[in-house]
């Protein structure tokens, strides 16, 4: 039976479910999933093996008219998942009308692959509404596969993957077949604290944060990490820690339960805060946590 194998890259609007949608289709949480917007800054790799199919999944940034270096560099992800796909997902949800960025729009609507538009979160619509936005899209986007899915509920998932398999063109597999991702363990940890930063601070702080991680430590029965959590100004880092430590303590447990479940380990969590001045807009500290210029 022939091989097939490529590239599936997932673009949308921000908070659209491309996370969501990423995660059902690999079975396994790579991507942070949280209500706020602006969850997802960089562009990560998931990877599903079959016998015969080596499905490569893109999760991007949501896209959104820049105001920062960060912002910037997310937005070159996203431009980077046009030129090595071999299908793109087009993903919206009920009751959505257009892209934030009309350029990028133009690209998915005049692309020379093939185009899958989910219509995502159609759990909190009606049939009627449903066949309205069918249509809308269908006039939009008349190059596109359109599917209606709940990624959260895993409705159509299973179909919606089948004809990705379908449209990938015969070719070997790119990566080993017992590979997951393209990120490594440091990568997920960082993801995991900031999601627990995401969901228990307001405003401005979870977007003002990044993590390193400065040691991981694998034994046969424990992870050891520790790991810098960075804020632009000394106000967020007192935010971040919180009364007597406290709200830091709780972002640690947060963070170590989901560790624990996702590499199938024991882990110890050391936390640290630190300032760094205007990291979002500074090159040189961009490139150093992975933002570099595509």
């Amino acid at each position: 039976m022939a091989h097939k194998a490529g590239f599936v890259n997932i673009i949308g609007n921000p908070n659209v479910g491309k996370s969501t949608l990423m995660n059902a289709f690999i079975g396994e949480k790579l991507s942070i999933i949280t209500s706020k917007a602006q969850t997802t800054r960089h562009r990560i790799l998931g990877i599903v093996n079959g016998d015969d199919f080596q499905v490569i999944l893109s999760d991007t940034p949501g896209i959104i008219k820049p105001a920062y270096e960060l912002q910037e560099s997310m937005m070159d992800f996203v431009k980077s998942a046009f030129e090595d796909a071999d299908v793109l997902i087009y993903m919206v949800e009920i009751g959505e009308k257009a892209l934030k960025d009309e350029a990028f729009f133009s690209k998915i609507t005049n692309s020379k692959i093939p185009v899958i538009l989910l219509i995502n979160k159609i759990d909190k619509s009606n049939q009627e509404n449903l066949e309205e936005q069918v249509q809308f899209w269908a006039e939009k986007v008349p190059n596109a596969e359109i599917y209606p899915i709940s990624a959260l509920e895993n409705f159509n998932i299973k179909e919606v993957f089948g004809r990705l398999v379908e449209l990938l063109p015969e070719s070997p597999a790119f990566y080993p077949k017992d590979q997951l991702t393209d990120k490594p363990e440091r990568f997920f940890v960082n993801e995991a604290i900031r999601e627990k930063i995401l969901m228990n601070y307001k405003k401005e702080i979870p977007y003002a944060v990044e993590v390193e991680t400065e040691e991981f430590m694998e034994d046969e029965d424990i992870i050891r990490i520790r790991s810098v959590i960075m804020v632009e100004r000394d106000s967020q880092k007192g935010i971040i820690i919180g009364h007597k430590g406290s709200a830091l303590k709780k972002v640690g447990t947060e963070a170590r339960k989901g560790l624990e479940k996702f590499f199938g380990k024991k882990i110890h969590i050391e936390l640290y805060v630190k300032v760094n001045k205007n990291w979002r807009s500074n090159q040189r500290q961009l490139k150093r946590f992975g933002y570099n210029k595509q």
